[in-house]
């Protein structure tokens, strides 16, 4: 058997249950003549960037939908949460002076594990809602139903995606001053923003201290963005995962970076197996019950030759405890001398149901979580790598608190998301504020 196919031999968690096997393999043949929607050294550059993250030099910012929908690949959808995503990034690039390194949950992140298979609505049992990839979100016998079909559509819309977001980001739409002038906006009309005048200032001096030098290089023209999703459904990761002609290497070609979930990282599973084939850099999620034995063991099956900018581990404890819980593995895997890099997922882990049924985030927990990983590593001496964010351009009431207070009894207003809850654009740019000076305090 092909290596890139022994997970086929083992457990598959969180696959949808297709009506159809034929129907898959069918789709499966026919996105394996697609064209990569990203090339293998794109991977190696981002891997490269990842290193430097691993050894304390770089920040990664990493955000976008909780969940992709096909009728989100507009221009529209896509350039606001690219602008909040390049906002965010200008302000942690100053205050962390080194490179703050953009990974868009953006271009795949169309499938989302779920906690229950199936969801009942007045005594009505219909399959879960698995994100775009798999069914529709209308709670209707015929949209529930798996549809193989849907695995090119996601392709295609990735396709569009990763078109828009090059277009964007290389066609002087994030030039930096540009982008600075989007953040004054921000800390002028907003109640929280206008805490950080003095940061802003000092960007200001910044700029105008370079432009006045005469420095204008082309990094201040354009960025570089990486795409990412989690590696969920197996059978479109297989389908995309190519031979590099340079190399001989295998890369799934769906993404620059894929992770594995916290409900897919059984050490004897599927995902883990098929991860470990791939060169590209991967990420492992990790929740509060993660024992610093789990942590140990996932490196060595993914990471067993200790590759800086290989491996990133994505933190999601949940504000209440992540100090108690973070400290033992930051401990035990430093020590092993593995060059992991280390980034928080503060949504995750601080989700509930408020009395009217909506799912929701505390914006408030959010921070917590952030600064309770921060403290981790101030404590350890160890480099906090990173945040990873779902967030939208949009201004929804779905994360409550935040400097234009969003209150429970507002989250019906503008409820959005097809999954989980993201933050808004100015709770986004808030946190991003917050992020800043967090790090400055712990350099």
């Amino acid at each position: 058997m092909d290596l890139l196919d022994s997970w086929r031999d083992l457990p598959a968690a969180q696959q949808p249950d297709w009506p159809d096997p034929a129907q898959v393999r069918g789709v499966a043949d026919q996105l394996a003549k697609l064209p990569p929607l990203v090339f293998a050294g794109e991977c190696d550059q981002l891997r490269a960037e990842l290193a430097a993250v691993a050894r304390g030099e770089a920040f990664v910012l990493q955000g976008g939908d909780c969940a992709e929908t096909f009728s989100g690949a507009t221009a529209d959808d896509v350039r606001n949460k690219l602008k909040t995503l390049l906002q965010m990034s200008v302000v942690l690039t100053y205050a962390a002076s080194v490179p703050v390194v953009k990974i868009g949950r953006m271009a795949g992140q169309f499938a989302k594990p779920r906690s229950k298979p199936v969801e009942v609505r007045d005594g009505v049992e219909l399959p879960a809602y698995r994100g775009d990839m798999v069914n529709g979100f209308g709670f209707t016998a015929e949209d529930r139903m798996p549809d193989p079909g849907r695995l090119l559509r996601a392709y295609h819309a990735a396709a569009v995606t990763l078109n828009l977001c090059r277009a964007f980001t290389q066609g002087g739409y994030a030039d930096l001053r540009q982008v600075h002038a989007w953040n004054q906006d921000f800390v002028a009309n907003s109640p929280a923003g206008r805490r950080y005048e003095r940061l802003a200032g000092e960007i200001d001096r910044a700029l105008a201290f370079m432009h006045a030098a005469g420095a204008d290089p082309e990094e201040f023209h354009r960025v570089q963005l990486y795409s990412s999703h989690e590696a969920l459904i197996l059978d479109y990761e297989r389908a995309l995962t190519r031979i590099d002609s340079r190399s001989g290497l295998p890369y799934d070609v769906s993404g620059h970076f894929l992770w594995i979930g916290e409900r897919t990282r059984q050490l004897d599973g599927a995902h883990v197996e098929f991860m470990r084939r791939i060169r590209n850099p991967i990420g492992v999620k990790l929740g509060p019950t993660t024992s610093a034995e789990d942590a140990l063991a996932l490196i060595d099956k993914l990471d067993p030759e200790r590759e800086p900018g290989r491996l990133t581990f994505v933190i999601r404890m949940g504000a209440g405890r992540v100090q108690d819980a973070l400290p033992p593995l930051v401990e035990k895997v430093t020590a092993s001398g593995a060059k992991v890099a280390w980034i928080c997922d503060p949504m995750h882990g601080n989700t509930f149901e408020a009395e009217s049924g909506y799912k929701t985030r505390r914006f408030d927990d959010v921070v917590a979580e952030v600064e309770g990983f921060f403290d981790v590593h101030r404590s350890l001496g160890t480099h906090p790598g990173g945040v990873h964010l779902e967030f939208t351009g949009d201004d929804v009431t779905e994360c409550v608190g935040g400097g234009h207070e969003i209150v429970e009894d507002d989250l019906h207003q503008r409820y959005e998301t097809a999954c989980d809850p993201r933050l808004n654009r100015s709770q986004a740019l808030d946190l991003a504020f917050m992020v800043a000076e967090m790090y400055r305090t712990t350099k």
